[in-house]
């Protein structure tokens, strides 16, 4: 375990390189090493994008998850496909809890409603690019309600639901058709938790 702290860095100076839906700024620092002396000054680029929720939608009764598959542009560069099987997931903005995007995201995304919403985890999304923190939930849904295309049309989203039962979504992980660390992430925490997540369930 490390003895670093965010006192062991030094920001000497930050500049804007793009302000727009997203943000990048170049930053100019410098950090502890650990034989006790520091770095040279050093720059690093890093995308700001804010922090966001993602949650995987799941029914127990039919087995079944309620995915999704959008179009992502950069994914056209290493996938087979740039439409990818995803779970939902949204920005937080600002005043928003991440139990409150949970629901929000559900509805617009898959056009279900979130019964019980349950923590699995959280982490960093690209932490040697991006300051983004991914907050990680598990949500019961009735999935004989998904159905159909959804998304914003502000937001140019064409979001396709699917009904995926257990067995083949765990299939999709082992073959890589689900090929996007937050779905991967979720889907590995659920059938690790499986077991411990629907008793929590049946007491909530």
């Amino acid at each position: 375990m490390t003895s670093f702290t965010k006192d062991d860095v030094e920001v000497i100076k930050k500049e804007s390189l793009h302000d727009g839906y997203f943000n990048t700024n170049k930053y100019y620092i410098k950090h502890r090493k650990y034989d006790g002396g520091w770095t040279e000054v050093f720059t690093r680029e890093v995308f700001e994008r804010g922090h966001a929720v993602a949650v995987l939608l799941y029914d127990p009764t039919t087995e079944e998850f309620v995915l999704i598959e959008q179009f992502r542009f950069p994914a056209m560069e290493t996938a087979k496909t740039p439409w990818l099987i995803e779970v939902v997931a949204g920005i937080i903005d600002e005043g928003e809890t991440h139990e409150n995007v949970c629901h929000r995201e559900a509805q617009e995304e898959a056009g279900v409603v979130i019964e019980k919403l349950t923590k699995a985890c959280e982490f960093l999304m690209s932490p040697g690019g991006s300051t983004e923190r991914l907050y990680a939930y598990v949500g019961k849904v009735d999935s004989t309600k998904a159905d159909g295309i959804h998304g914003l049309d502000e937001e140019t989203e064409d979001i396709k639901v699917l009904r995926v039962p257990e067995l083949h979504a765990r299939d999709w992980l082992d073959s890589g058709k689900i090929d996007n660390s937050t779905a991967i992430i979720l889907l590995q925490w659920f059938f690790l938790n499986k077991a411990k997540l629907l008793n929590e369930w049946q007491h909530y």
